[in-house]
């Protein structure tokens, strides 16, 4: 008996020991990493203004994209593999370089000025999860505990810019290895993104939110419309990382030299932009699509890049008008391949969104059945597709459109988690469980 209670009181004291480290080390980590996210947020805010007082910026892009590669050229990161080296640090043990930071975050401020199409959620977990290493190396941790403060980094870094600190807990155990979660940094995940959470509202920061009316009530015939709808965001996330992986491989094969690559990248993308543009000049009645001309420059340009920078223009579109381009979700898609592939920087989650969000709107406008509801479905829908992060994709849709759009949410997410298959944005996740049977398969996404 006494022996019993002897263990007891020494393994109390180690939960408690351990809880009261984590606490500690997660605040720290939520304050740091939440006052560089709010820099990172307003760094964003201002070059996206700029780009939409001065859309002919957009003309610069390939000389942004030289800068870009001669950053990462100087301070000897040339093999810079993003998010995957993240991923990577916590399932394999490679080191990520504190200078990542710094260099995501100009890198994708430059993307965003000049034009490029890319989000910012995923050069946030690159941020947290870069300083999240370096603090663990810094107080000496272990291997073990230095994998939990990359995975804390990454969610206060994701909920001081995004404003879904419930998510932002979740997404950083989820995405790394599909089938298991990581919930020994539960607290530390929850603690520092809660905190970071805290420091961008006090410092300004609007947290990301989307009214969808009066929502239809749940039967079993939209029941079926959004299980026709969950099916389809699948296969439309299967054709984003197809495109994707696709575009980088092209981008490599054809133009070896990283300061090529970058700069046709960006003639790329105007192309594209001015081809956009176009479209409405020609006659044909498009309602994202506008043009103008400006007579101080003598060029004529499209009033609103829509399909430039992160897209979030668009998604709020789905919202209010609940009207767009039958095919934005492909322009979107084609538009952030052209850029990332070609080597500049940011993150696939927003654009996603936008996906997402324009497929299930063009969707609820064919069939009659709610554009908003099926915009918000399709944002969550396709963001699992991509991610395989159906517990995040959940979540996310309860803090951006609320609870009361539950079922639907429910049976959307769990649809493309299975329907999805094994593609993902990040080829070094790991499917540990298999999607369709309690089978052990340790493989990486498509």
């Amino acid at each position: 008996m006494i022996e019993s209670v002897r263990s007891f009181i020494q393994n109390y004291k180690y939960q408690l020991t351990a809880s009261l480290k984590w606490i500690l080390f997660a605040v720290l980590s939520g304050i740091l990493i939440g006052f560089v996210g709010i820099a990172f947020y307003y760094g964003m805010d201002i070059v996206t203004g700029w780009r939409a007082q001065y859309p002919w910026l957009i003309f610069f892009l390939p000389g942004g994209g030289l800068a870009i590669v001669g950053l990462y050229h100087l301070l000897h990161n040339e093999k810079d593999a993003g998010t995957n080296l993240v991923l990577s640090a916590i399932h394999s043990n490679e080191n990520i370089p504190l200078r990542m930071a710094p260099l995501i975050f100009v890198s994708t401020l430059i993307t965003h000025l000049f034009g490029g199409s890319a989000g910012r959620e995923g050069a946030a977990l690159q941020l947290g999860g870069s300083i999240g290493n370096a603090l663990g190396k810094l107080f000496r941790f272990d291997e073990k505990d230095q994998h939990t403060m990359i995975m804390c980094g990454m969610s206060a870094a994701f909920s001081a810019l995004f404003g879904t600190p419930l998510a932002a807990a979740f997404f950083s155990m989820e995405v790394v290895s599909v089938g298991i979660m990581h919930y020994s940094a539960l607290v530390p995940c929850v603690i520092a993104a809660l905190v970071a959470h805290g420091i961008a509202v006090s410092c300004g920061a609007v947290p990301e939110s989307f009214e969808l009316g009066a929502l239809p009530a749940f039967s079993p015939k939209t029941a079926i419309l959004i299980g026709i709808l969950s099916v389809l965001c699948a296969l439309v996330s299967i054709l984003f990382c197809v495109i994707l992986h696709s575009a980088e491989r092209f981008y490599k094969r054809f133009f070896k030299n990283a300061y090529l690559r970058a700069a046709v990248g960006g003639g790329i993308v105007i192309a594209l932009t001015l081809l956009v543009g176009s479209l409405n000049g020609g006659g044909a009645s498009i309602s994202l699509i506008s043009s103008q001309d400006y007579s101080g420059i003598g060029l004529s340009l499209i009033s609103s890049q829509d399909y430039n920078g992160t897209g979030m223009s668009l998604i709020a579109q789905c919202f209010s008008t609940e009207n767009v381009f039958p095919l934005a979700f492909l322009l979107k898609m084609i538009f952030t391949a052209a850029t990332l592939a070609a080597g500049y920087k940011g993150g696939e989650i927003v654009p996603t969104f936008c996906v997402g969000a324009t497929f299930g709107c063009l969707f609820g406008s064919l069939v009659g059945f709610s554009p908003s509801l099926c915009a918000a479905v399709g944002m969550g829908a396709v963001f699992c597709g991509v991610t395989n992060s159906p517990i995040t994709a959940l979540l996310i849709c309860f803090e951006l459109f609320g609870f009361e759009g539950m079922p639907y949410y429910l049976i959307a997410i769990a649809l493309s988690y299975m329907m999805s298959g094994y593609y993902g944005l990040y080829s070094s996740q790991k499917i540990i469980y298999s999607k369709y049977k309690t089978e052990y398969i340790n493989r990486k996404t498509n």
